[in-house]
């Protein structure tokens, strides 16, 4: 078994104001988002960078085609990059020179480039009462950024999931009890930047013979859904069958990861619509018979007599190592079935130090009830 920490370091990291306690108030936040925000292709000739009118010894703006545009932390560290110049050293200089290095840069350090921009509008209300209109700059990307909303990810989560509190899939419990879902123990997240959503059902529990030691036991199903708008990181989904959250949202025993993962290339849309989507979809309207079945399946199925050759087929040489020895230790006998390979691969795999290299391993471990899917 391993356990997955992504959503604990989302758990960890995000203030109370990136917290939603359902799909429902998510999708009002992004989508809100959406209707006041503008996506265009200009030339980096036209780009500008101001002291900031407010602030001019700190604050900085972008002068673009006659509109003042304040750039999030993010899009500013994307413009920093496209100067030619380090972001964290433009943080430590006055305004004035943080424009003059990033114009130079724009200008005379490389050609004339196409830059996809967001902009997104905002209010607030002046110590007058009276409302300001502010443009903030949350993205300069590649002009083939294949922006994927993250309201038609959340709207498709809910139309299918509900609202992630009352459904079959849900924010998790706690230890397998379900709990009152609060902002300090919430799985659903989302900022200017990016949203993050961990789902799962422990009602309907996939129930497992001989799982350890010759002893039954149950799975719960889960997955996880991310995107950016704003080129932070990729489209991806994971889907996983597990044992249980704990309450800094560590999910742990988790068996057959499988993960799906999109770059915001042209084609990113499209490729949500048709690799994703109808994973999900089959997620929300399939029952956990099948799945019980086919890990049953996978527990009567033996390796081909050379075991060696199985494992060699699908790991490398050190993975194939790994995986009877961490399956020897775990179960304490050597490995028989496929499903003894699949519970090998995920103990071996919680033993990898780096993130890209664990998951690498578990998705080879996922993919082996394939052989024996009904």
């Amino acid at each position: 078994m391993t356990t997955l920490t992504q959503a604990s370091r989302q758990w960890a990291s995000r203030p109370a104001d990136e917290r939603f306690l359902s799909l429902t108030d998510l999708r009002q936040k992004v989508a809100s988002e959406r209707d006041r925000s503008i996506s265009t292709v200009v030339s980096s000739r036209r780009i500008e960078v101001q002291p900031h009118p407010a602030d001019p010894i700190k604050g900085i703006t972008i002068a673009q085609d006659g509109t003042m545009v304040d750039p999030t932390h993010w899009a500013f560290g994307q413009l920093a990059t496209l100067a030619g110049a380090p972001a964290s050293y433009l943080r430590k200089l006055p305004a004035p020179l943080v424009a003059d290095a990033m114009n130079y840069g724009l200008r005379f350090m490389r050609d004339a480039e196409e830059i996809g921009i967001l902009r997104t509008g905002a209010q607030s209300v002046s110590d007058h009462g009276s409302i300001i209109e502010h443009n903030h700059l949350r993205a300069a990307t590649g002009p083939r950024y294949g922006r994927v909303w993250n309201e038609e990810i959340v709207t498709a989560l809910e139309q299918k999931f509900g609202d992630g509190r009352t459904g079959n899939f849900r924010v998790p419990g706690e230890f397998g009890q379900q709990v009152e879902i609060t902002r300090a123990n919430t799985t659903i997240y989302g900022s200017d930047r990016d949203i993050f959503v961990f789902l799962a059902d422990e009602e309907n529990r996939i129930e497992v013979q001989n799982r350890r030691h010759g002893q039954p036991g149950s799975l719960a199903r889960g997955f996880f859904v991310w995107n950016s708008e704003v080129g932070s990181q990729s489209i991806g989904a994971a889907f996983f069958l597990f044992d249980y959250v704990c309450m800094n949202r560590i999910v742990w025993g988790v068996h057959e990861f499988k993960e799906i993962r999109l770059r915001h290339s042209k084609n990113a849309p499209d490729r949500w619509l048709e690799e994703i989507t109808p994973v999900l979809m089959e997620y929300s309207n399939a029952s956990a018979r099948p799945i019980a079945e086919t890990i049953r399946e996978a527990q009567r199925k033996r390796v081909d007599d050379d075991l060696e050759r199985f494992l060699r087929n699908r790991f490398t040489t050190a993975e194939s190592k790994a995986i009877q020895a961490a399956h020897e230790r775990e179960e304490c006998r050597p490995i028989e079935t496929i499903w003894d390979v699949v519970t090998g691969t995920t103990a071996a795999a919680k033993t990898i130090e780096h993130q890209d290299a664990r998951v690498d391993l578990e998705r080879k471990g996922g993919k082996l009830l394939d052989l024996v899917s009904l």
